[in-house]
């Protein structure tokens, strides 16, 4: 049993609000009392006790869209790359990654990527993972990272026709064999989905196998119109729009995640509201892309159950908070939009999709939710409420203010050592499987 206590504790909870030197009491992977910490420690008095020194206690981050095999391209340069568009990025840097990824590297990778998201209190992902180096076993491989690291993961693989249609029937098995075996998983840790890049690397052919091969309970995790090519090629080829060619082939619907959707029209977002699919607003990806800006303050006043994620960008979900409240209001040359829109898609709506693969409620701290959260060292100099928070994360926080993270009841860092691993040890091996990386992709 754990109290973290002596800090104020941000419930997002409508009934509980701000919680002055409170606590909050953890057993068993869940939250099972919350209150004034001198009334806890009274009651708890053999609870192992974590201090938050005065900060913010917080519900822990969830990032709605992920990219573990990105971890290994910070600082990698590759020989003769020039990119003139966004396809130019994707062939030039990101598959030709991907292509060079064994599993091992594929595990220190996200090895990486977790002990960022640690340190940034992120302990639920949405990973889309992409390693045409080698398939087979990949998804079980991040698995067996997330286990070690303690940061709950719902994995899924990328299908494309880019690689051959043998490749693309192994990375569909590969993604059946995952979703199978996280839905007999007891933990609420693990889940799976079934991966696709892009409709425009995706012929029916592949669709069908894909259609298939998808357990049930399981959606679609796809990018969609993240540039302007991937509609012009729906449109060339099939003679519709992306979300309808979705849509026929029954990708649609409540458990499926539509990353980025910048390329779409009103009658597509009706359909994203009928079918009640989800979408993730990755703003800082979109940006470096050079691909636009999509149209996420209408899909949220829509009613459209839209998230945050980073795309692999960055793991600090309050850097993605802060780039996207500044991109709507430049974009819609307005400075009222995205004050409400943003901390909703971060705090409300990111619960809102994990919650449709994970058990416990996740993104607040009340009793019967999991038992995740964080410690932010955080000491405001102006009045702190529960009408004013998300300003002040907004304004005075980063991911690295974080010192002290809790997922499920466990401690995966605590004033800032992480305890899930020798730090040290693990950054030499990953800078040893970066190099090798580079060297695989340079020759």
């Amino acid at each position: 049993m754990l109290l973290l206590g002596n800090g104020t504790v941000v419930t997002r909870t409508k009934e509980r609000g701000l919680i002055h030197d409170g606590a909050v009491v953890m057993d068993g992977g869940i939250i099972c009392d919350i209150g004034p910490l001198p009334a806890m420690r009274q009651k708890y008095e053999q609870a192992d006790y974590i201090d938050a020194h005065g900060g913010l206690i917080m519900p822990a981050f969830i990032n709605a869209h992920e990219h573990i095999y990105s971890a290994m391209a910070r600082g990698l340069a590759i020989n003769g790359y020039a990119p003139r568009g966004f396809l130019d990025i994707l062939d030039g840097l990101w598959w030709n990654i991907d292509r060079h990824l064994t599993n091992d590297l594929t595990w220190l990778s996200a090895v990486e990527t977790y002990m960022e998201c640690i340190k940034n209190g992120v302990t639920t992902i949405f990973d889309h993972h992409a390693s045409y180096g080698e398939i087979k076993d990949s998804l079980f491989t991040i698995g067996d990272a997330a286990r070690k690291m303690g940061v709950r993961s719902c994995l899924c693989y990328e299908i494309s026709d880019r690689d051959g249609r043998d490749k693309a029937k192994e990375a569909v098995l590969e993604n059946e064999a995952w979703i199978r075996y996280a839905q007999k998983d007891t933990t609420d840790m693990l889940a799976g989905m079934m991966g696709m890049h892009a409709q425009f690397t995706i012929s029916d052919e592949t669709m069908e196998l894909a259609a298939n091969h998808k357990p049930s309970g399981a959606g679609y995790h796809i990018h969609v119109a993240e540039g302007i090519e991937d509609l012009q090629d729906c449109l060339k080829k099939y003679g519709k729009r992306i979300v309808d060619r979705l849509y026929d082939w029954d990708v649609l619907g409540p458990h499926s995640l539509l990353g980025h959707c910048i390329y779409i029209n009103p009658h597509e977002m009706d359909l994203l509201k009928y079918t009640d699919t989800m979408v993730v607003h990755n703003p800082e990806s979109n940006m470096g892309n050079a691909c636009g800006c999509p149209p996420t303050m209408e899909l949220v006043h829509r009613g459209v159950l839209t998230g945050l994620g980073t795309d692999g960008y960055t793991h600090d979900m309050i850097e993605s908070y802060k780039v996207a409240n500044v991109l709507h209001k430049h974009h819609l040359c307005d400075a009222n939009a995205a004050w409400t829109e943003v901390p909703q898609m971060l705090f409300e709506n990111n619960p809102k999709i994990a919650s449709r693969y994970f058990k416990r409620p996740l993104g607040v701290l009340q009793e019967g939710a999991a038992a995740d959260a964080i410690v932010v060292d955080y000491i405001p100099p102006t009045p702190l409420t529960a009408d004013n928070v998300n300003s002040h994360i907004l304004f005075g926080m980063n991911g690295r203010h974080v010192v002290t993270t809790i997922a499920s009841g466990r401690v995966l860092m605590k004033d800032r050592e992480l305890l899930v691993c020798d730090e040290q040890e693990m950054m030499d091996k990953i800078r040893t499987g970066a190099a090798e990386l580079a060297r695989r992709i340079n020759g």
